[in-house]
């Protein structure tokens, strides 16, 4: 049997995840978000193209591999006797600079999302418009957080479950900021790069960390890290696959 597999050109190989996007509107949508792109690269100064989206991370380190003696001693994930408490964070990934944006918070609600829109205006003060891709988790598209945007030109129906309202509530911030909204493929993970930036942060945060046992200093550990793009940086835009070589 073996030498019939070998014969066939067939071994045997672990498997891995995979999803394939169903969204009819998959290459249409990829081109208006690569219209955007080619524009905010022929006028750097008036606009700005970013990709965002949103981690969890758990107080208990994941596990992964790591270098350790030889023989049977592994690497440990040491886990405290604390519950597995998490964290979220919303990040936005300037594809032209490496420049990283994010706001921390035990969940990404409908104000913290809006109040990061504003963060993002703040940063880029004089841009025309900024262009935001994203994927369609349905509080990007809350009435309460469009609210605080220029009204939308994006020509395909926001997600939404059915019994949310369509209307900004009484609480609702109206700023008018030029941000447009670009939404990825649905289930399209792969067409948004700041997820390189997550596997980093995992890769060198989160990973085995020995800070179970010190919630806040996991914490500033993420921010720490994520700071270190608060300006341009080529490493990151490299490693994301938004720039050649």
């Amino acid at each position: 049997m073996c030498q019939l597999l070998k014969r066939l050109d067939i071994s045997y190989k672990r498997g891995r995840a995979y999803v394939h996007s169903p969204d009819p509107h998959y290459k249409d949508k990829l081109s208006l978000i690569e219209w955007a792109w080619q524009l905010t690269k022929a006028h750097p100064e008036q606009y700005v193209f970013l990709y965002l989206d949103e981690l969890t991370y758990y107080r208990q380190p994941t596990v992964a591999s790591d270098y350790e003696a030889r023989g049977h001693q592994q690497p440990l994930a040491r886990y405290s006797h604390r519950s597995n408490t998490h964290f979220r964070v919303v990040g936005a990934l300037n594809a032209l600079t490496g420049q990283v944006t994010y706001l921390q918070g035990g969940k990404i609600s409908v104000p913290l999302l809006s109040g990061f829109y504003a963060q993002i205006r703040d940063v880029y003060p004089h841009a025309e418009a900024v262009f935001v891709a994203q994927d369609n988790w349905p509080v990007h598209f809350h009435p309460d957080v469009l609210a605080r945007l220029q009204p939308q030109v994006w020509p395909y129906k926001f997600i939404r479950p059915p019994n949310w309202p369509t209307e900004p509530s009484a609480k609702a911030v109206h700023d008018d900021l030029p941000i447009q909204v670009l939404c990825l493929p649905t289930y399209a993970s792969w067409c948004n790069p700041i997820e390189k930036l997550w596997r980093w942060l995992k890769q060198d945060i989160l990973h085995l960390h020995r800070l179970s046992d010190d919630w806040a200093a996991l914490k500033q550990a993420v921010a720490s890290f994520l700071d270190s793009f608060a300006g341009k940086s080529l490493e990151l835009l490299r490693y994301a696959g938004l720039l050649p070589g």
